[in-house]
């Protein structure tokens, strides 16, 4: 891998402002970013990705890229959760490996946002259309690790039957991170061009600030996340770490093998590594009750959002280069 990439990586200021608050946690600071605030960077966040993916969408030709590109998302939604439910079934119970898998078969929207920031500070382009491949990640893996549960469960009906099954199929398709992303991702598509142009500054041009920012809370809420964790030992500490490691570069290497653009094998790239902590964790809190949050939360995001933020962008970009 390039030095060079990791460096400059590294040395960014949103991702140094993520280390800062790791910092602030480690020396137990009373820094903290108001509840509320984070709350409304998040959905800032996730309405100006959506909003400028529709826009670049709106003057993209529908090639096939596109299709395959969404049709790949899918692909990937739906096999990553599978392997990994039988892998971590070896040493963990069913219910834990269920939503351990469905966690990693989705995706981080900020995972994707810093992504999306890595490609735009080298001025790399990516399709608009990935915003909607990450939108449509969050709902197959869900309804994956409800069946495998469901299939595996000792009591064979918890969340097996149709009932149930659609009941949180349409959870997963309403959830606020979803919606809004989904919501904005369609406005920017449908919006007048130079309407839009109006609300830049806003859209565009204080996005990175507002990311600094939240990857300050993130740091932080990272940090004690993983302490919390350590109790679970060695095996769930390396699977946060290889797993989206390997996820990351067999999409690098598959995507290559598609001829994809380089900007769209790298989102598709992190969204194969990405594990998600917000989504999942909202769906299978109430609908797998025996799965225990305190694994699959720090697991996603103490172990594995640091190491995608960090080591894995560069190292998916420089297989991509090379």
């Amino acid at each position: 891998m390039d030095t060079s990439i990791l460096i400059d990586n590294l040395t960014n200021p949103t991702l140094l402002f993520f280390i800062l608050g790791v910092v602030a946690a480690l020396l137990k600071s009373d820094l903290e970013v108001p509840p509320g605030s984070v709350k409304f960077i998040s959905l800032y966040l996730l309405f100006s990705i959506g909003f400028r993916g529709g826009q670049e969408l709106a003057h993209e030709p529908l090639v096939f890229e596109v299709f395959s590109t969404l049709g790949f998302a899918m692909c990937m939604a739906v096999v990553v959760p599978i392997y990994s439910f039988f892998i971590l079934k070896t040493r963990l119970n069913v219910y834990d490996a269920g939503a351990v898998a469905a966690a990693y078969g989705s995706v981080s929207a900020v995972t994707f946002i810093a992504a999306a920031a890595f490609l735009d500070n080298m001025n790399v382009h990516y399709g608009g259309y990935t915003v909607a491949a990450m939108a449509l990640m969050e709902a197959p893996a869900i309804i994956i690790g409800l069946f495998l549960i469901g299939q595996f469960s000792p009591d064979k009906a918890e969340g097996s039957s149709k009932g149930q099954m659609w009941k949180w199929i349409k959870k997963s398709l309403t959830n606020g991170s979803v919606l809004m992303i989904m919501g904005s991702l369609i406005i920017g598509l449908i919006a007048d061009t130079k309407q839009a142009e109006g609300i830049k500054p806003f859209t565009s041009d204080i996005f990175k600030g507002f990311l600094a920012v939240f990857l300050l809370d993130m740091g932080m809420l990272a940090a004690n996340r993983f302490k919390s964790f350590l109790r679970y030992g060695k095996f769930v500490t390396l699977f946060g770490i290889l797993m989206p490691l390997f996820n990351g570069v067999l999409a690098a290497w598959l995507t290559g093998m598609f001829g994809f653009e380089p900007g769209n094998r790298l989102m598709l790239s992190i969204l194969a590594a990405s594990a998600s902590y917000i989504a999942v964790p909202a769906a299978l809190r109430f609908a797998v009750p025996k799965a225990d949050p305190g694994l699959y939360i720090p697991m996603a995001l103490g172990v594995t959002f640091p190491f995608n933020i960090t080591i894995g962008l560069p190292l998916y970009w420089a297989i991509i280069q090379a």
